[in-house]
């Protein structure tokens, strides 16, 4: 972002007087003298100061919930240019981040928002939120791979976290089932790893809940902005 438009949009001044105030020499960024209006600054990590005093833009916290279809990635971009859940909330003026992960082949609930102190606790392992996943599954898991699944399975070089599945519906025809299943890790693929361990390939995946937020009847692609009650109850969680 230029400076002076950065000046600007922290309310000190308008754009034009935040050119004045550059070439007057009274705006250092980092510590260095700044005069040059075309310079542009990290808004997120760089320290600008006028007459010696920090100026920043007042950060009004932003927390959605997205519908994630199949198809969309959850980092800003990746190397095959794939389309990129961020690409769904562009109307949200603030830049906003996803909270965990969700894989490019999953679909469901995914949390976004520009709180760094909630991203960081929601994704710290000491924080054992549950997340909710409806998922088809190949076959039908019997009462042992159940008790597998729920008592911790050895995938690649770890062993999971106690779980809970349940099969709520089953197609004998067409040889699938449908699953609730519940982990409190967010290990890469970790559900999908699961259900292969335990001879059950998943079909199609979606995320229904994290915690108590839910996401109700909201249509794929589209997101809502939670409500108070739902951030104060994020913000709880120990």
């Amino acid at each position: 972002m230029r400076i002076n438009k950065y000046i600007a949009s922290c309310g000190v001044a308008s754009r034009r007087k935040a050119e004045e105030i550059i070439l007057d020499g009274r705006v250092t960024v980092n510590g260095k003298l700044v005069t040059e209006l075309a310079f542009n600054i990290d808004d997120e990590k760089d320290i600008v100061e006028i007459d010696g005093e920090q100026i920043g833009v007042e950060k009004n916290n932003i927390y959605i919930v997205l519908n994630k279809p199949e198809g969309y990635i959850t980092t800003v971009k990746d190397q095959f240019d794939r389309p990129s859940v961020l690409d769904l909330v562009k109307d949200i003026d603030e830049r906003v981040y996803p909270i965990g992960r969700l894989d490019y082949e999953t679909s469901g609930l995914l949390i976004l928002t520009n709180d760094g102190d909630l991203t960081y606790k929601l994704t710290h392992p000491k924080h054992e939120v549950d997340k909710t996943y409806m998922a088809i599954v190949k076959g039908v898991p019997n009462a042992q791979e159940i008790k597998n699944f729920e008592e911790g399975l050895y995938i690649e070089d770890y062993k999971t976290a106690p779980a809970k599945i349940k099969v709520v519906k089953v197609n004998e025809e067409k040889n699938y089932s449908i699953c609730q299943i519940k982990i409190h890790e967010g290990r890469n693929r970790q559900v999908r790893k699961m259900c292969r361990a335990i001879n059950h390939p998943v079909l199609r995946l979606k995320r229904s809940a994290m915690g108590k937020i839910v996401l109700k009847d909201l249509e794929v692609g589209k997101y809502r902005h939670l409500t108070k009650e739902e951030v104060a109850y994020l913000k709880s969680i120990k």
